[in-house]
């Protein structure tokens, strides 16, 4: 299914991994008690500007910032829009 979003200059839209719902030893986690997930996919990526050319890719696996990032909600799933430069890590 494509997404008819385009993100604009050093822009990236995430969509997020599911947060765990039971620990490695077998322990249910509560939802109160779930952390926000900082691990994603990549959806769409930005052209860039004519000082930044884009690293990440579409279907990369990426880490980000706890904090980063604007949520949205598209056709009923939960994305992020940040900038490239917020993503910590490609895995």
């Amino acid at each position: 299914m494509a997404l008819n979003i385009k993100p604009l200059s050093d822009r990236v839209l995430i969509e997020p991994v599911a947060a765990e719902t039971k620990t490695a030893s077998g322990i249910f986690i509560p939802d109160t008690a779930k952390e926000k997930p900082q691990k994603g996919t990549v959806v769409a990526v930005g052209n860039g500007t004519k000082d930044h050319t884009m690293t990440v890719k579409v279907g990369d696996s990426v880490l980000y910032g706890k904090y980063a990032g604007t949520e949205l909600k598209l056709e009923g799933k939960d994305y992020l829009i940040m900038r490239e430069d917020d993503i910590l890590a490609i895995i």
